[in-house]
């Protein structure tokens, strides 16, 4: 089958490899790729710059497509279903995080497109507990931005909870970003989504899909927007997507006292200059948000099947899998919103 493989570390490296097909054994589900997102990790992985992955291996971890095979042990999927699938692959399964199925946090995880073969492919295999059937009214490219979504939901609702009595601050317009947004939006919250005038058409969507307001940081004055909506007292809780330690320090400054900040975007160091008195004298809670958990995927799904979110606006090209390169250079320029392989 066609493979787009990262043969080895460093800069590029790699290739669309004919390599065997996949066999689903035991507890495992082999699935025929429809759509698979390239992520910023991907292009992280292109660069060189990503040392969690063991390579020579097959890149791609955000997709859906139909279940082709299965292994003797499973059960709670067949042959032709829609399905989407986490990226946890193997665990410890005995660790205190494993028990609790906090599998992003086990030690011993291996991820899908990371430590084994992943979706950039014809065929990809996951385990049966990571499988998840889609609803029938929820679209395989929909259905393919799952992942993303998940990892927004932990963040929203389950590292914190968003109540809509909230306000809400959401600093970066990438597809994480907008993606947030929406989950926010969905529990009734008042959503202020802020970026840079290069992001104008990532803000222009972000009002389209119903965010209440985006904010150019180099046009407009957060601070007075943010202060007259929240009678002077700050938002409720603040989302970094951005991973730029000057918006850090800016949405400490806007986040109400006692209020929650949480940290979702990945910073280029990792030692940056953080303003912590701001963090102390206002008693801020702020939390790390690492990937998502199998329940983050349910809430997902749900939230596609009741159409709280939309993500298939969201992807702005779609390349087949032998034009894969013109894929990621789109990626990488930052020109597309979300960039598509079609297997």
């Amino acid at each position: 089958m066609k493979a787009l493989t990262k043969t080895k570390p460093g800069y590029d490296n790699m290739e669309l490899l004919d390599i065997e097909e996949p066999k689903a054994e035991k507890n495992l589900v082999k699935i025929k790729v429809e759509y698979s997102g390239i992520c910023g990790s991907d292009l992280h992985s292109f660069k060189g710059e990503y040392g969690n992955i063991k390579t020579p291996v097959v890149l791609g971890h955000e997709f859906a497509g139909v279940v082709v095979e299965v292994g003797e042990d499973v059960s709670s999927v067949k042959v032709g279903d829609r399905v989407t699938s986490e990226t946890t692959f193997e665990t410890c399964g005995t660790c205190d995080f494993c028990k609790s199925k906090d599998y992003n946090l086990c030690s011993s995880r291996k991820g899908i497109g990371t430590q084994v073969n992943g979706s950039f492919a014809e065929y990809v295999i996951s385990r049966e507990e990571s499988v998840h059937v889609l609803p029938d009214n929820v679209t395989s490219l929909s259905a393919a931005l799952t992942e993303p979504l998940a990892c927004c939901v932990h963040a929203a609702l389950e590292k914190t909870t968003v109540v809509k009595e909230d306000v809400v601050l959401v600093f970066g317009p990438g597809p994480i970003g907008l993606l947030l947004s929406q989950v926010a939006k969905s529990q009734g919250a008042y959503v202020i989504i802020a970026g840079v005038t290069k992001d104008k058409e990532r803000l222009n969507l972000a009002t389209k899909l119903g965010i209440d307001r985006a904010v150019d940081l180099q046009q407009e004055d957060l601070e007075q927007i943010v202060m007259e909506k929240t009678n002077n007292y700050g938002v409720n809780k603040v989302f970094d997507c951005s991973g730029v330690i000057h918006a850090v320090n800016q949405g400490l400054k806007l986040v109400k006292k006692k209020g929650d900040f949480v940290q979702v975007g990945i910073f280029a160091k990792t030692l940056n200059e953080m303003n912590q008195e701001l963090i102390i004298q206002r008693e801020i809670r702020y939390i790390g948000c690492r990937s998502q958990k199998p329940s983050s995927w349910e809430i997902s799904l749900d939230l596609l099947k009741n159409k709280k979110v939309d993500t298939e606006t969201l992807v702005t090209k779609i390349v087949d899998l032998d034009n894969w390169r013109d894929g990621i250079d789109a990626a990488m320029q930052g020109n597309e919103i979300k960039v598509v392989i079609r297997s």
